[in-house]
């Protein structure tokens, strides 16, 4: 049987207040009701409301202060890592750009862990990307493929937070890379990525394993954007 696991008071009462901002009835830099106000519209207690906004205001929603107002906060501005990983697990609410910045910033960080994973584990590289000669041609089995390659790579690389990003994106990330991968064209030029990135590992060529990615990511971003246009 598939056991689905009971909702508590408050994380039911966190999930609607977060609908609540990001679909904008509550925008940003606004006041949220008084406690016994919003207790009330949401059907909770008050001292389970008030976990809920701790919970809010500790990832970075909210601004509580003693005698003020509840405010929401700008967290594209004030937010932390928690927003970052809220707003991948909502497409609906996500910026036509989201997706783009967020493969801007694997651009940015996905070299460095990719040279560091080359320096600390070229025999893992090499068993994964030694499989994907025979990688079937479809858009799901390509977006796990990436997952799977990028995932390894971070988990090797000497600075963990790149695993720290990459783990709160592992669902938007396959499901933008069904998207992505929908495209023959970007098939294509990731299995050249993944061949060349092959042969740097069998030479323990961090270096220039480091500048492949670098290049590959800057086109993948080309490519997405282009798909984005012509969706447009």
């Amino acid at each position: 049987m598939d056991w689905q696991p009971v909702q508590k008071p408050a994380e039911m009462a966190e999930s609607r207040l977060l609908e609540a901002i990001l679909s904008g009835y509550f925008p940003i830099n606004s006041n949220l009701p008084g406690e016994r106000e919003l207790a009330s519209q949401i059907g909770v207690t008050r001292p389970t409301l008030r976990e809920a906004l701790q919970r809010l205001a500790r990832d970075g929603w909210l601004d509580i202060q003693h005698g003020k107002p509840t405010r929401v906060r700008d967290y594209w501005r004030e937010g932390s890592l928690a927003v970052l990983s809220a707003l991948a697990r909502s497409p609906a609410h996500q910026s036509p750009d989201f997706i783009v910045h967020l493969l801007d910033l694997r651009m940015l960080i996905a070299p460095a862990y990719a040279r560091q994973a080359v320096q600390a584990a070229p025999g893992e590289i090499i068993a994964l990307l030694e499989k994907y000669a025979d990688l079937e041609d479809t858009p799901s089995a390509f977006a796990r493929a990436d997952w799977d390659l990028h995932s390894l790579l971070a988990r090797h690389a000497a600075n963990p937070v790149f695993q720290l990003l990459l783990n709160g994106f592992q669902s938007l990330y396959l499901l933008v890379g069904d998207h992505y991968f929908a495209s023959p064209e970007c098939r294509q030029h990731s299995r050249g990525f993944y061949q060349s990135l092959l042969e740097c590992a069998c030479r323990g060529a961090d270096c220039d394993a480091e500048s492949l990615t670098r290049h590959v990511m800057e086109e993948s971003l080309a490519l997405a954007k282009k798909m984005q246009k012509e969706n447009l």
